[in-house]
C-alpha cells in the first residue's frame, strides 16, 4: 500500500489509483462507486477546489482505510 503523507488533500486517483501514471488504489472500488458512495454519505463529501477539483483530507481517507471493511462494497 503507498505511503499516506502526514496531512494535507488527496485527488481522487489517488485514493481510487489510476494504472496508465502507476498510481496504486488506496480504496479498491470503482469511480461510479466512490461517487455513489460520496452521494450515499458512505464516504466523505470532500472540500470543492474548484468546479472541477475535489480533494479528500488525508485524516478522512486515513479513517476509511482504518474501519473494517472499509471500501469493499461494490469493488471493481
Amino acid at each position: 500500500m503507498p505511503m499516506l503523507p502526514e496531512y494535507g488533500y488527496l485527488r481522487v486517483r489517488q485514493i481510487l489509483g489510476d494504472p496508465k501514471r502507476g498510481i496504486l488504489p488506496l480504496i479498491p472500488v470503482s469511480r461510479s462507486t466512490w461517487f455513489r458512495g460520496v452521494r450515499e454519505k458512505r464516504y466523505p463529501a470532500g472540500v470543492l477546489l474548484s468546479t472541477r477539483v475535489r480533494v479528500w483530507s488525508v485524516s478522512e481517507i486515513r479513517e476509511i482505510i482504518e474501519s473494517p471493511g472499509a471500501g469493499l462494497v461494490g469493488g471493481r
